[in-house]
């Protein structure tokens, strides 16, 4: 086990401090992802298939209550708070340490593979990334894919646009070399401008993926949680979401320094089973359907232009939503339990309302027996249960 400080450190700077031990922990994966709020809100990995959440492997928690009492939250003591703070976010007390479980890790193989777009090679990343969730029975391998859209111009009306238009893949494997054919459907959906996977450490892999956060930008985050089409219905459902994105990024191209992006990221059945094999969380995902979970991003440079790009990022997760819905209703996509995950989740949306009942009357039930007076509920942001 390993001890950090919720405000201390970022994830890279825990795999640097773990290179050469053999250790690894279930972290963030792209950019400077701090460690306190990835866990609270669940935590998506690129070793969740293996071992759930991140939260999934918090076994301890330092909390100070509203009332400045210290306690111990953990599976022996408090353990409906540590329950709670699996998902459940800011609402029950200031986390000041975490106990997270460690795993024996030498190098992996990962980096990214990027290509530019063209329809040819969005359908084919498109099968790639879903059938990938229902096919793939090694745990260690792991993906995101990505579409960006970006002009990167400050002053659009001065300067011939240059619209980049590329698809950005994330290969993980948790070992020096990959199966020979485990990403073939990726690394050959068209002619590749860049390959940077390689054998490497794991602290060289995400700390050199901060590149994905730009300074001086802004940035709007939303998702949403998908069932899996079937594959027969992949092609309307792949295809159509990402048409939709197309259809409103293309709203946002005069943005300054705009860069639009989706990623397509695998919700497998086996992190469900990982994480409830690990210890209850909110998020209570069951093991009997595979998911998809959409981030969409918009990050660009005037602040002033939050309001509006705010709507235009409300307008893109709810579109899905709705295209969800009515394939729902059609028995294109089958109606399975399809929660937010909260480290992507817009302020807009209703984190609590897409968990199950259950949960949130749990989530309830804790906050005020933990903090009767409501001073987080009234003192804080963030969704309140």
């Amino acid at each position: 086990m390993s001890r950090h400080s919720s405000v201390s450190y970022f994830s890279p700077h825990i795999a640097a401090k773990l290179q050469g031990s053999g250790w690894t922990f279930v972290g963030g994966r792209i950019g400077n992802t701090g460690t306190g709020g990835l866990i609270l809100g669940g935590g998506l990995s690129y070793m969740s298939a293996q071992y759930g959440w991140a939260a999934s492997s918090a076994l301890e928690y330092e909390v100070v209550l509203a009332n400045g009492t210290i306690v111990t939250a953990s599976a022996t003591e408090n353990a409906d708070l540590a329950r709670a703070l699996k998902g459940g976010g800011n609402n029950f007390g200031i986390v000041t340490t975490y106990t997270l479980q460690t795993y024996r890790q030498g190098n992996i193989w990962g980096g990214n593979v990027v290509f530019i777009h063209t329809d040819e090679v969005a359908s084919n990343l498109l099968r790639a990334v879903r059938d990938f969730g229902e096919y793939n029975t090694d745990d260690r391998a792991a993906v995101i894919v990505t579409s960006e859209r970006s002009t990167g111009l400050v002053i659009p009306e001065l300067i011939d646009i240059e619209l980049l238009d590329t698809w950005i893949l994330f290969l993980f494997y948790d070992g020096p070399t990959p199966p020979a054919d485990i990403f073939r459907n990726f690394t050959e959906a068209g002619v590749q401008i860049l390959n940077t996977a390689k054998t490497r450490t794991y602290s060289d892999l995400i700390g050199g993926s901060n590149w994905v956060v730009v300074k001086g930008s802004v940035v709007t985050i939303g998702t949403e949680t998908i069932p899996l089409p079937s594959s027969q219905n992949a092609g309307t459902v792949m295809e159509g979401i990402h048409a939709h994105w197309r259809d409103v990024s293309s709203t946002t191209l005069l943005e300054p320094g705009i860069i639009a992006s989706i990623a397509y990221q695998p919700f497998p059945k086996s992190i469900a089973r990982q994480a409830k094999a690990r210890a209850p969380d909110l998020i209570d995902a069951d093991d009997e359907a595979d998911r998809l979970i959409l981030e969409l991003n918009y990050s660009f440079i005037p602040q002033f232009d939050y309001s509006k790009m705010s709507n235009t990022l409300e307008q893109t997760y709810s579109g899905v939503r709705q295209l969800v819905l009515g394939w729902q209703d059609e028995g294109i996509l089958p109606d399975v339990y399809c929660p937010i995950f909260m480290n992507y989740g817009f302020s807009q949306a209703d984190y609590w309302g897409r968990l199950r009942p259950e949960s949130r009357a749990f989530a309830q039930q804790v906050s005020a027996k933990y903090d009767p007076n409501d001073f987080f509920r009234n003192r804080t942001g963030g969704w309140k249960p």
